[in-house]
């Protein structure tokens, strides 16, 4: 299951979903990201092989949500490709998170982005992997700094890439003991 209990009409996580396509990563980012703040219960999500046109993140939600939601995206200005009502076959975003320990070092892996700590100091001494334009933005912005001072990746990229670094990031954060990002 992909949601608990909804913050806007108190839905159960049995009802039905859909979800929003998108032709680039960013508008699916950007969209998560508007509906989570307004309190929609939505989830970044792979759609199905067969629906894949774009880019290969969609937002899942309540069915019952879906006309309010579209409403917002489009005074935001989002771009949505569809929306299907038919949730088979979507995967939740990079399920397999790895952990290598190094001893003084840790490094967790999502998707194929990579993420290295000094595990005393919480030190990010590496970000490695991805070809998607905003790494080497990243890797400027994140190496050097604390997993306590630096910024979310998924706030500062706009790449499935950097979502996946984002997700090392808080997988890192919380094998550290850090409060969730």
């Amino acid at each position: 299951m992909i949601f608990g209990r909804s913050k806007r009409q108190g839905k159960m996580s049995g009802d039905a979903l859909g979800i929003f396509l998108f032709d680039e990563v960013s508008s699916a980012i950007r969209a998560e990201k508007i509906l989570a703040a307004q309190e929609y219960e939505v989830a970044l999500v792979a759609p199905p092989h067969h629906l894949r046109a774009g880019c290969d993140l969609a937002v899942s939600l309540p069915r019952i949500e879906h006309i309010g939601a579209q409403r917002m995206l489009e005074d935001a200005d989002v771009v949505v490709r569809d929306w299907v009502d038919d949730t088979d076959g979507i995967a939740q975003v990079c399920d397999l998170v790895t952990v290598a320990d190094f001893g003084e070092w840790l490094m967790v892996r999502a998707g194929n982005m990579k993420i290295t700590v000094e595990r005393a100091t919480g030190l990010i001494v590496n970000t490695s992997g991805g070809g998607c334009p905003d790494i080497p933005y990243l890797n400027i912005e994140l190496v050097g700094s604390t997993v306590w001072e630096a910024p979310r990746p998924k706030d500062l990229g706009y790449t499935l890439c950097g979502l996946m670094l984002d997700r090392a990031f808080c997988e890192v954060r919380t094998l550290l003991g850090c409060e969730p990002a």
